[in-house]
């Protein structure tokens, strides 16, 4: 993978859009790994600390700090900028803060993510897109099967449903100004990919299992969990990034049939309950507890959901690299070690999971 990735973006032009959240973070440091020019345009980071600051990421690309809502400033931005390749992750992205502001979700990812697509229209140049949502677009009847990149879209909860949005403004932003089959006019290729569930160092979110846990460890309390036989399908921050910029590198070299929506996930059998993570966890943090309090009125999470990877394997030859339980300890490593030299103990990470020589 990582001579695809280094032949692809090096040198090249990347539009980062929400670079100084989480997964914007570790994309950030990769792009920088694999000599990539990034231009960041997202909101200030709203976490303490935040692992942008942490990897001193203004020194890292040219960064913009303002809103996706904001059409004519993104306009500007990424028009002035002439990238070679977009990856559109800025969004409203916790299930119970889209519970408490419903309009600023939608309007985040769904308007964000059209005034994104409507300032690539006016790029005179190649580019291709790739328009980041989650897992959770589908709609969620609980089966026991993983869905499928054709499944019907829906979403209960606002930021689900807002991600779903996204997906089907992008689908019609596709056919109606970047059609595969008119590509000769618009020279656009525009992707969509869907994961979740996703952990790894430098996440201070609230309300997320792996941040309540690392800061509870942090300050030697037992750690509070909701729902801990909820079943869940985990993967490192890393899988997803390299799916992500593994499409970009099809998309930039083979075209029209990676103008598509993708899934990255953790294979079938992977799944573990929230109480399953808790105890790895603190097995490989060395100490600490947890409890389960007894709520009420919580509101409604979805239940297990899983996805079909068969896309990605057969067209993208991807397949995660870490099962759950090294996924989990990947992540308990960047929490224990970070304070020494966050930078460092980042790009280890990296160059470790994607075989930097």
């Amino acid at each position: 993978m990582i001579e695809n990735l280094q032949a692809s973006y090096q040198g090249k032009r990347i539009f980062l859009t929400g670079h100084t959240g989480f997964k914007g973070s570790w994309m950030l440091q990769m792009l920088k790994e694999l000599g990539a020019v990034v231009k960041g345009y997202s909101l200030a980071p709203d976490q303490d600390p935040s692992l942008f600051d942490l990897i001193q990421g203004e020194a890292l690309c040219e960064s913009v700090i303002a809103d996706i809502r904001d059409r004519e400033r993104l306009k500007k931005e990424l028009v002035d900028f002439q990238p070679d390749f977009v990856f559109h992750m800025a969004a409203q992205a916790l299930v119970i803060d889209s519970y408490r502001e419903p309009v600023e979700t939608y309007e985040t990812n769904v308007l964000g993510t059209v005034n994104l697509l409507d300032a690539v229209r006016h790029l005179e140049k190649p580019c291709n897109v790739v328009v980041i949502t989650t897992d959770k677009v589908y709609e969620n009847k609980e089966v026991m099967r993983p869905y499928l990149e054709s499944d019907e879209l829906g979403g209960y909860d606002p930021y689900s449903n807002s991600k779903a949005c996204a997906e089907l403004a992008t689908r019609s932003y596709r056919l109606s100004f970047f059609h595969p089959d008119q590509y000769t006019d618009h020279q656009k290729w525009v992707a969509t990919v869907r994961s979740g569930n996703v952990i790894g160092g430098g996440d201070w979110s609230a309300n997320r299992i792996v941040p309540d846990l690392a800061r509870a460890l942090r300050a030697g309390e037992p750690l509070q969990v909701r729902n801990p036989n909820a079943v869940r399908p985990w993967q490192h921050v890393l899988e997803p990034i390299g799916g992500y910029l593994l499409l970009g590198h099809y998309m930039a070299t083979e075209g029209k049939a990676y103008a598509d929506a993708f899934n990255f996930g953790p294979v079938e059998e992977d799944a573990l309950t929230v109480g399953d993570l808790v105890k790895i966890a603190l097995e490989a943090w060395g100490s600490g507890s947890f409890e389960t309090p007894a709520l009420k009125n919580q509101p409604h999470e979805a239940g297990l959901l899983m996805l079909d990877i068969t896309k990605a394997d057969k067209m993208l030859q991807w397949q995660p690299k870490f099962r759950s339980r090294e996924a989990i300890r990947t992540t308990i490593e960047w929490y224990k070690e970070f304070e020494a030299d966050p930078i460092a103990t980042t790009r280890k990470q990296i160059r470790d999971y994607f075989g930097f020589s």
